[in-house]
């Protein structure tokens, strides 16, 4: 129990230390419920001893690593979830593709958005690239450097790259089909 209780102490203090940008970041969060965990176990140990040794309920041991087990279970499906969608290219969680979209389709000139992605590039970095056809205004750098700005600050996507597209018929982009990725 003593051995226990010390792991609490320890496991308590240093899971506190990771409770800021636990939210942003999957590595931290990890880090964190890993020893939250280790301290709930801990503090399960030394609660069914405690009981045990004055009721004699030996099941309590087993019931109570059960219930710690689930408590786990279920607060690790969500940095599994996260971790999957990092690892196959998802759109993070938070972000709207469809809300980017019509953001981008509103800027000045735009008549059409295609290939657009938007994906993890780390913990916490996203990034989107998008095709954007505007007729008849050429390349046009201080609605790049806007767009980028608003991205990042309306979305929280940090790293963009667009493609200006004058949608000429006679060279169509490839990649204008939506069934086409």
């Amino acid at each position: 129990m003593w051995v226990a209780a010390l792991g609490i102490v320890i496991n308590g203090a240093t899971a506190l230390m990771f409770m800021r940008g636990r939210e942003h970041d999957l590595n931290i969060r990890g880090a964190f419920l890993h020893l939250a965990g280790d301290a709930a176990v801990s503090l399960g140990v030394v609660i069914a001893a405690l009981i045990a040794q004055r009721t004699g309920w030996r099941w309590l041991d087993p019931a109570t690593g059960i219930a710690i087990s689930l408590v786990i279970l279920y607060s690790a499906w969500g940095l599994g979830r996260d971790s999957f969608n990092l690892a196959f290219d998802a759109t993070p969680e938070g972000i709207d593709p469809a809300a980017v979209r019509a953001y981008l389709a509103g800027l000045p000139g735009v008549i059409d958005v295609h290939d657009l992605h938007i994906w993890a590039m780390s913990t916490t970095e996203t990034a989107l690239t998008a095709h954007l056809v505007r007729p008849g205004t050429g390349l046009d750098d201080a609605l790049i450097a806007h767009t980028c700005v608003e991205l990042r600050e309306r979305f929280a996507i940090h790293h963009t790259t667009l493609q200006l597209e004058a949608g000429d018929p006679a060279h169509p982009c490839s990649l204008a089909p939506a069934d086409v990725v």
